[in-house]
């Protein structure tokens, strides 16, 4: 796999990996307005003809990450990014369930966006 380039556009809720100049992989998330405050991931995708290289993966590491770095939690609501935190637990501190109630609230109010 080449080196990726992983960038977060908050504004458009996407956590999105380019491959030379090409997206090849997004998270589609949207931070948690209740406190405490989260990053939720919905949905994670990896485009046709990237898939099997490890960017799904390296997208979701890089997610909790950042998440890490903001000291909040990720609520992977995204059946994806859920199974890779059950995988790598050491990478992927469980959220509060309280934290997860809130934010399976927050995209019941807004299921057309995602």
């Amino acid at each position: 796999m080449a080196d990726l380039n992983i960038r977060d556009n908050r504004p458009l809720g996407r956590f999105e990996a380019y491959e030379d100049g090409e997206e090849v992989g997004v998270i589609a998330y949207f931070p948690l307005a209740a406190t405490p405050a989260a990053l939720v991931a919905v949905h994670t995708v990896v485009e046709r003809g990237h898939e099997g290289k490890g960017i799904g993966g390296t997208l979701v590491r890089e997610f909790y990450a950042l998440a890490a770095r903001e000291g909040v939690p990720v609520v992977p609501l995204c059946s994806y990014a859920a199974r890779w935190a059950r995988r790598h637990p050491d990478e992927a501190p469980e959220a509060p369930a309280e934290t997860v109630r809130a934010a399976q609230e927050q995209l019941k109010a807004s299921p057309r966006r995602w």
